[in-house]
């Protein structure tokens, strides 16, 4: 089937040629022109509604007339300066804000950076230099980001690791609780204590407990699939670095700032971290990343251990201060998890129609749904989650996948009901298609990454 957007496929065609392989990410030719809200329009004036909310970081929406304005107003003052050397009035007030924002009642401090991977990489830092222990402790199928540190803490994708070896040492992982794929008959119980059984042993075989610094959990697995643990298992890995003197961080990058259903991820389970990493939507999108942590760990490492040039500077601070106005003052986290209850019951209602669908995983706006060929036996079907969104895309929705079968369902909180609705008329048009092979692939997206 030949694309249909001569325009944008051209353009996509010369980014191809121009881009190292490692920058792209090839789904279909879309080439976006502009934004506004959950909506997107490509350079032929087509318009889509964004399902995928720029990899969650346009939780406000795309071009928020409030952020626009607070960009305007900063521009005009001053664009950046590197805050390791002197600081200005917004950095300062943007510090300040998400201390008190963090999760919790304890001193906190930030330090900024300009991504969610250098963020992971100042996690494992501070918390090597707070407890003067080397280990990290992370997950399989966690994504972290792309710099060494963070590269090494995930573990999701063999390509990125992929002839860039050696990784940072003293880094181990473990299983992530799967509540959709276990065992005949567990119970949510049984599945936290087996996987809790699995965290232990590296403990009990050849890692020694004090010489753990932090174990680095996303609350909810963003890139596995929108995988959320048992409550039960999450308190009892918590318990485990109390009593063991091992920092509990969490990555916050994806699932944070309103996209589970509250503004961080980890409030699911009432869990007050030693560790916060967070960017992506922290600045509508633009280059910010933070590391909050508690005081006496943020005071463990001296002048230049994590500072970087354009980190907080204030351009990306005003835009931060914007997008936290607009989820503060729109209630965007309880708007994502009411919307994603309704968003759940859709998808549940397409799933009682088409056997395809294995699991629907929403926790607010904030959804992975299982494509699969057999229910009972949950064998994953890629191919058919790759004619999904491509289709998806002809009928006007930017739509991806997760570890190769889940549906990424995470749109900007600002979608309104109408949108909402239309986009589960086209889905059910979509899935219809399928079912009846009315899908085929263009031959350079059969083997569909990601």
């Amino acid at each position: 089937m030949a694309w249909e957007n001569e325009l944008g496929d051209k353009l996509f065609r010369e980014n191809m040629q121009n881009v190292a392989p490692t920058g792209i990410i090839q789904y279909y030719n879309l080439v976006i022109q502009s934004g506004s809200g959950a909506t997107i329009t490509d350079v032929e004036g087509k318009q889509y509604i964004d399902l995928l909310g720029s990899a969650s970081a346009a939780n406000i929406g795309h071009n928020h007339p409030h952020l626009v304005e607070a960009l305007q107003d900063q521009i005009s003052k001053i664009v950046s300066y590197d805050c390791g050397y002197f600081t200005n009035p917004t950095s300062l007030k943007l510090g300040e804000r998400l201390t008190k924002i963090a999760p919790g009642s304890r001193a906190r401090k930030v330090s900024f950076g300009t991504s969610g991977s250098d963020a992971n990489d100042g996690v494992i830092k501070f918390a090597r230099a707070a407890t003067g222990r080397q280990y990290i402790v992370s997950y399989e199928g966690a994504y972290h980001g792309s710099t060494f540190g963070a590269l090494t803490a995930g573990a999701c994708d063999t390509a990125m690791v992929h002839k860039v070896g050696p990784l940072v040492p003293g880094i181990v992982h473990v299983p992530y609780p799967d509540l959709y794929r276990h065992l005949k008959d567990e119970t949510p119980h049984d599945i936290a204590q087996r996987y809790f059984a699995a965290f232990k042993r590296p403990f009990e075989t050849y890692l020694p407990a004090d010489e753990v610094a932090c174990v680095l959990m996303e609350p909810i697995q963003g890139d596995a699939g929108i995988i959320k643990p048992p409550a039960e298992y999450v308190e009892l890995v918590y318990q485990f670095c109390q009593d063991h003197g091992i920092l509990f961080a969490v990555d916050e990058i994806n699932q944070g700032l309103g996209r589970a259903g509250k503004m961080w991820s980890i409030e699911h389970f009432g869990i007050e971290p030693d560790l916060i990493s967070t960017g992506k939507s922290l600045a509508g999108g633009l280059p910010l990343s933070a590391v909050i942590g508690n005081a006496d760990v943020m005071d463990s490492l001296g002048t230049s251990a994590h500072v970087f040039t354009a980190g907080g500077n204030p351009l990306v601070a005003a835009a931060s201060m914007a997008v936290l106005d607009v989820l503060e003052d729109g209630h965007l986290p309880e708007k994502s998890a009411k919307d994603g209850e309704y968003a759940k019951e859709n998808f549940l209602k397409l799933m009682d129609k088409y056997e395809f669908i294995g699991d629907v995983r929403m926790f607010g706006l904030n959804g992975g749904i299982e494509i699969v060929k057999d229910r009972e036996t949950k064998e994953p079907d890629n191919d058919a989650a790759a004619k999904i969104i491509f289709r998806a895309f002809q009928k006007g929705l930017i739509l991806v996948k997760l570890n190769g079968n889940v549906l990424r369902f995470q749109p900007p909180l600002v979608i309104t009901r109408d949108q909402l609705d239309q986009v589960f008329t086209t889905m059910d048009e979509v899935f219809a298609d399928l079912e009846h092979g009315r899908i085929e692939l263009p031959d350079e997206l059969k083997n569909m990454v990601w």
